[in-house]
């Protein structure tokens, strides 16, 4: 692979990092409602879901997956109604003193994020079909999809890190106001449900 064909990899998928989902809609959610270290948790989360997948697509899983549409129909809308539920949860929370940083379930929240990301089956068909364009039919596949892979994952870490340092900032503003907290970052998370829901395989 070359260092062009590479630069270009790296730009794109950055650009792609920076366009709003649901993996952004629940790190932003829950750096607003636990701070800093929730919303890096979610991260990890999201970002493991994303070697599950991305393994999967590496080995050409993908093409088999796609004959399944009605698996991936159920997928999809079990994440629908995960999301929702986090947000009637996150809407109707007491509103608490933001001042002080709620305690947060590590496990609960990487889980959380691991399970969005996952649960979201566009993003297989999209690894299958985006990554290969970066490749160099000259060079050994496999090395070039692991390269491709592991620059995929730092990127969606860099990248959605700088997402919840962002929304942990924001939610300093909303120190004194953690009912509208609690309502932003139940409607950020009903609006990624909605997006998911209009999802198209």
């Amino acid at each position: 692979m070359s260092l062009t064909l590479f630069t270009a990899f790296v730009a794109a998928t950055t650009a792609l990092m920076l366009i709003p989902g649901p993996n952004v809609a629940l790190i932003v959610a829950n750096s607003l409602r636990f701070g800093v270290r929730g919303g890096l948790v979610t991260v990890l989360g999201t970002s493991a879901a994303m070697i599950v997948q991305l393994a999967v697509a590496s080995l050409g899983v993908g093409a088999l997956l796609g004959t399944l549409g009605r698996a991936f129909e159920a997928l999809r809308w079990i994440g629908v109604a995960y999301l929702l539920v986090l947000g009637a949860l996150a809407w109707v929370a007491p509103a608490d003193d933001l001042s002080q940083t709620q305690a947060v379930s590590p496990g609960k929240t990487f889980g959380c994020g691991f399970a969005v990301s996952l649960t979201n089956p566009k993003t297989l068909a999209f690894y299958a079909a985006f990554l290969p364009q970066f490749l160099d039919p000259a060079a050994p596949l496999g090395r070039q999809m692991a390269i491709l892979s592991v620059t995929f994952v730092a990127t969606a870490l860099i990248v959605d890190s700088g997402w919840a340092m962002l929304a942990g900032r924001a939610r300093g503003a909303l120190a004194r106001f953690g009912g509208a907290r609690n309502r932003l970052s139940g409607a950020v998370l009903a609006g990624a449900a909605v997006g998911l829901a209009l999802a198209r395989r």
